[in-house]
């Protein structure tokens, strides 16, 4: 019995590190390291949207906060933005 579960345990350990070796090995293939780059590129994208969005809405703030576009801030608002614009 005790030589049937070391048996049973060193095929579970086996499989599971064959498993493991392989998609590490996957990794490193051409359609591997394509991946990675895509998913680095789809990461970087969604980085670069969101300081877009970001620039937009402080834009807006700015332009309000100063006249520029039609528009009322509380003058208080005006004034915190005016005194700490980088708030």
């Amino acid at each position: 019995m005790r030589r049937l579960f070391w048996v049973a345990l060193g095929a579970v350990v086996g499989v599971l590190l064959v498993r493991k070796v392989t998609k590490v090995a996957e990794s490193y293939t051409p359609t591997g390291v394509a991946r990675s780059v895509g998913e680095l590129g789809e990461g970087l994208r969604e980085v670069a949207a969101v300081i877009r969005e970001g620039m937009a809405e402080r834009e807006q703030e700015l332009r309000v906060a100063l006249g520029v576009d039609a528009g009322s801030l509380p003058p208080e608002a005006a004034q915190s933005l005016m005194d700490d614009p980088t708030r």
